[in-house]
């Protein structure tokens, strides 16, 4: 079987030596796979699973990630994330410059509305994925946006817009369906956690006239490529505190500072971002490795980075909105908080009003 024969599987358990032998042999031409073992699955908007290999001649992996569409979902990830741009841009030949999982091979099936994606299972080389009930250090939190600031530069503008191949990358734009999200539930869940200003919203305000409105902002300035969802629960920390990225469905262009203010005020403890994140803001501008006359100030930054806000708190109390459906509630929770404290604390609506028309 050659990488050109291969076909989607409809369940892990299909995936046969043969294939996975095919599926490595770029990056393990000599590798001849022996046995695969099904080791964890995790279905639900998309099936994945950790394969367990052994090997009949050469060497590769002992286990991979698995990911693939559940047909079930396909209409909603399509809607909402976009379904094809994970698997293709790990297939775009362009580098990433931080750190995120190998992929051995992605095949997309569009007739069907389907991809596959083999990759780097990162727990073998010591990764520890985090999420909201684990929060970064603020060193590590650094770490993250150096390493945002590192993605952010190099597809900086034409570098991303007239990349031949990145042409398939949309511009962020707000999606359908979030102000039909159940508010009552988020607010009965948070009680008096977050400030009174958080439950006094209704969801024609919080997703409408905030989130719809900052993701309008988005395109408006030079763009960029965005990792797009860069919440805690899409990171892992290496031995050495370097952090990276995981799940780059959402993969989009627009505004740096989506990404910026998404990854920060989730990832650390709310006194932790207090603290530190005029630091840790200074931190990802000083890291664009940018033109003088393409940096954007110290001011524009900021400004942007305290209007981000309304993404994260909006997406959150959504979310949590969902009851357990998309992640438990004790992680929803805790970044509903954290948005919601960030929100006030960071003046988003005046913020907003700075950069919206």
């Amino acid at each position: 079987m050659t990488l050109a024969e291969l076909s989607i599987p409809n369940d892990w358990d299909e995936i046969t030596p043969a294939w996975m032998t095919a599926a490595l042999s770029r990056s393990h031409p000599d590798a001849v796979v022996g046995d695969v073992e099904v080791v964890l699955r995790d279905d639900g908007t998309n099936r994945r699973a950790r394969l367990g290999l052994e090997y009949f001649a050469g060497t590769g992996p002992a286990t991979v990630f698995a990911k693939a569409v559940d047909p079930a979902h396909a209409e909603l990830v399509a809607l909402t994330s976009g379904l094809f741009h994970e698997p293709r841009l790990f297939t775009s030949g362009v580098v990433l410059p931080l750190d995120h999982p190998t992929v051995y091979t992605a095949i997309i099936d569009e007739e069907a509305s389907n991809f596959v994606m083999i990759m780097e299972d990162v727990v073998a080389r010591g990764a520890d994925p985090r999420d909201s009930t684990r929060p970064l250090t603020i060193d590590q939190a650094a770490s993250g946006v150096r390493g945002l600031a590192r993605l952010h530069g190099e597809f900086w503008g034409a570098k991303t817009t007239a990349n031949p191949a990145l042409n398939w990358v949309e511009p962020f734009v707000a999606f359908a369906g979030l102000e039909y999200a159940p508010l009552e539930i988020a607010h009965q869940r948070l009680g008096d956690s977050v400030p009174a200003e958080i439950p006094a919203m209704t969801g024609k305000e919080l997703f409408v006239d905030i989130w719809a409105r900052y993701i309008g902002t988005l395109t408006e300035t030079p763009q960029t490529l965005l990792h797009g969802d860069p919440h805690i629960g899409n990171t892992y920390v290496l031995p050495d505190d370097t952090v990276g990225f995981l799940d780059w469905q959402m993969a989009r262009r627009g505004n740096f500072a989506l990404d910026l203010g998404y990854f920060l005020q989730g990832a650390l403890t709310t006194a932790d971002r207090r603290a530190s994140e005029r630091e840790l803001v200074e931190e990802y501008r000083s890291a664009l490795t940018l033109p003088d006359d393409d940096k954007p100030s110290a001011d524009e930054v900021w400004l942007r980075y305290r209007s981000s806000v309304a993404h994260g708190l909006a997406i959150w109390m959504a979310t949590l909105s969902g009851g357990d459906a998309w992640q438990s509630a004790e992680i929803c929770l805790a970044l509903a908080q954290r948005y919601a404290e960030a929100f006030v604390d960071l003046e988003t609506r005046a913020a907003l009003d700075s950069i919206a028309s």
